[in-house]
């Protein structure tokens, strides 16, 4: 599987964002500052991928499903290093555990945070060690069913009175939508081009 990770990892793509399915919410100014971000896409020894049902209480998306990450620190080297502190700090993953593989293209959030994803391989057993501060939840979804292009979904919902149009890949009880379904989806074409 890491070989067609890889594969898939070195096939040219483009920067993604919130506004891919919504042009006409894009922001207008192209010189508008936005705030660096990384998460981590791990991917563990059982074939699942790891992710976060963010904690209810918490002012920005609450309750959403992402991957662990978040805002680069000024103390962050770059940006893997600020994927695998989030990590650490989010679900207690021990950044010696972790073989990052590469980075995914950026994507522009909505509000305001130029995120780059880092594929990577969980070695080892992994239990997780949720953050009640920040995470409600630690899960894992199939990586055979988040890497099939055939099971996104385009959904829409009213947002700022406006209908905004996002990428969703449901499983189980797990809803997986907007930039965490939209970088998933990215990696799942290009998964599909590796054959």
């Amino acid at each position: 599987m890491d070989d067609r990770l890889r594969a898939a990892l070195a096939l040219p793509a483009e920067v993604s964002s919130d506004f891919d399915l919504n042009p006409s919410l894009a922001p207008r100014d192209p010189a508008r500052k936005l705030r660096a971000a990384a998460v981590l896409i791990g991917v563990d020894d059982a074939g699942g991928v790891v992710l976060t049902k963010r904690a209810s209480h918490l002012r920005h998306h609450p309750g959403q499903i992402a991957f662990p990450g978040g805002r680069q620190d000024a103390d962050d080297p770059d940006l893997a290093a600020t994927a695998l502190r989030e990590a650490r700090e989010e679900i207690g993953l021990d950044p010696a555990q972790v073989r990052i593989l590469g980075a995914l293209p950026t994507h522009e959030t909505v509000t305001g945070f130029l995120v780059t994803p880092f594929l990577a391989r969980i070695e080892g057993a992994f239990t997780p060690r949720p953050e009640p501060g920040e995470v409600a939840e630690v899960f894992r979804a199939p990586l055979v069913l988040v890497m099939d292009p055939g099971r996104y979904v385009i959904e829409k919902r009213i947002w700022r009175g406006t209908w905004r149009h996002f990428y969703a890949v449901p499983w189980g009880p797990y809803y997986i939508w907007g930039a965490s379904a939209r970088m998933l989806r990215g990696l799942a074409e290009r998964m599909a081009q590796c054959g």
